[in-house]
């Protein structure tokens, strides 16, 4: 079965039905995220989003802001780009950085980091593709500390990626920040839900 990949208005719960089930959803939200979160280096980290992941965000922005019907659409408007199409994965990087003044330096330093990231699969390199809704990358050359990406494949990529005896590494190229880490298995089966049958 292929997955699903755009919210619609009819997949939105009232925050009437929504209270009494948030903290059951909230801890399977947990345990879905464990093998789509992948850390980078000592500061970056990788959601991977899917359907299920953006539909709990759009809940709780719904329901911490209690915009009403006015803001389902600005939150579909945000959220279902990020929504794997069937031939691509989706990542929400974030540098998590405590340090107020640290992380002020450290993505000063970083601009343009996100048209460094790639996923190779043995000898065969994808690029990520930033997000276009908005620069992360200021004028100054200053890197937001989220940057939305997607990792376009084609169907022999997606058989590679499939197939566990292929190395799939995930890096940051950047000349202040170049890292990679190889995919543990349970990230790579949860990852090939989110391409379409």
């Amino acid at each position: 079965m292929s997955p699903k990949t755009e919210i619609r208005r009819d997949d939105i719960m009232s925050m009437d039905d929504y209270a009494p089930v948030r903290a059951e959803r909230r801890k399977r939200m947990t345990e879905v995220k464990r093998d789509r979160r992948l850390a980078l280096g000592p500061d970056a980290t990788f959601y991977f989003e899917n359907y299920e992941t953006m539909w709990h965000q759009v809940h709780e922005m719904l329901y911490i802001e209690r915009g009403g019907e006015e803001q389902i659409a600005d939150e579909l408007n945000a959220y279902n780009p990020l929504i794997p199409k069937g031939r691509e994965l989706v990542a929400t990087l974030m540098f998590e950085i405590d340090d107020a003044e640290r992380r002020e330096r450290f993505l000063a330093g970083l601009g343009g980091v996100e048209e460094t990231v790639t996923l190779s699969l043995g000898d065969d390199v994808i690029r990520a593709v930033p997000e276009a809704d908005v620069d992360r990358t200021s004028a100054d050359g200053k890197a937001s500390s989220v940057q939305f990406l997607h990792f376009p494949f084609t169907d022999a990529q997606i058989a590679r990626f499939r197939d566990e005896a292929v190395k799939a590494v995930l890096a940051i190229e950047h000349e202040k920040y170049g890292h990679m880490t190889v995919l543990p298995p349970q990230t790579r089966r949860a990852l090939a839900g989110d391409f379409s049958e």
